[in-house]
């Protein structure tokens, strides 16, 4: 019987003992769960049914107010995509396009600048300022038959204090026009300093005389519109062939051919251009020859 006694007693002190260990694990495991129970009100409802440890490691998950935060970083992308608007810069690139066609324009304007110059200029196709005259009727004066005879002297000088020239463009040959005295007054028939080209000696020619003397030139045979021959022309021209140099003889014969020419009417070019053919030498008679009768046709160099 005492042994079962301390059988029993044993038994009920083991028993004990157990309770309070049971006692203090209930002690020590209630305690950590009343801290979360706090966290666990915002945190989760599944709170109660986590253990000890599982609390443990939710204290240091404060990080979710940081994942709460990510989202600002969605706001960089709207960042950028305001930056793509600036893209558009190159935009301007197709504008230099439109100067492209501006080239076109230039190239066509060189093709009809060749066309205008032929090299045989029919008397029919004079320049824009210029005038041709088809019935002119030309004769020649030289330093002998010159009023005074045995001079260079003229009326109007322009170019030239005497008669002379060599018959270019820039050095004209002295030509006598009819003239009028009215009231005193020399007028003549073209403006002294009119400039002239004749094709048939192939020279220029500017009104530095007069032709027909007398108190009443106008009566004359040099004045315009009147001729010794009837030839119907409407302009009477009269070239200085200068002369000093030959003898009077040649002089005269040189003045016949000027007169016929290669036929009695002849074509004059009133303004002339300055690319009309010239023949070489100083003047109609020079070198002891006369260089006429080259025909009515313009040509132009």
């Amino acid at each position: 019987m005492k042994s079962s006694k301390k059988i029993l007693v044993l038994l009920f002190a083991t028993l004990l003992a157990t309770f309070g260990i049971i006692q203090a694990v209930s002690a020590a495991t209630q305690k950590p769960v009343a801290a979360p129970s706090s966290s666990a009100a915002t945190a989760s409802p599944d709170a109660d049914r986590v253990g000890w440890t599982q609390h443990s490691a939710l204290k240091p998950t404060p990080k979710p107010s940081a994942t709460k935060a990510k989202p600002k970083p969605k706001a960089q992308p709207k960042r950028t995509a305001k930056a793509v608007p600036a893209a558009p810069a190159p935009a301007p690139a197709p504008a230099p396009a439109a100067p492209a066609a501006a080239p076109v324009a230039p190239v066509a304007a060189p093709v009809a600048a060749p066309a205008p110059a032929p090299q045989p200029v029919p008397a029919a196709a004079p320049a824009s300022n210029e005038k041709i005259v088809t019935t002119a009727y030309t004769t020649g004066y030289t330093w002998f038959d010159n009023t005074p005879a045995g001079s260079s002297a003229i009326a109007y000088p322009v170019l030239h204090k005497t008669a002379g020239g060599t018959g270019t463009y820039a050095d004209p040959l002295t030509i006598a026009v009819g003239h009028s005295i009215i009231n005193g007054k020399d007028i003549p028939d073209y403006p002294a300093g009119t400039r002239m080209y004749i094709p048939d000696v192939r020279r220029y020619f500017i009104v530095e005389d007069s032709c027909g003397d007398g108190p009443t030139p106008q009566d004359g045979s040099c004045h315009q519109g009147v001729n010794a021959d009837g030839s119907g022309s409407t302009i009477w021209l009269d070239l200085w062939l200068g002369g000093q140099s030959a003898t009077a003889d040649t002089a005269a014969a040189c003045a016949g051919t000027v007169t016929d020419g290669s036929s009695k009417l002849h074509t004059v070019v009133f303004n002339p251009a300055p690319n009309y053919v010239v023949a070489p030498g100083s003047g109609v008679l020079h070198d002891g020859k006369c260089d006429a009768a080259y025909g009515n046709t313009l040509v132009r160099n």
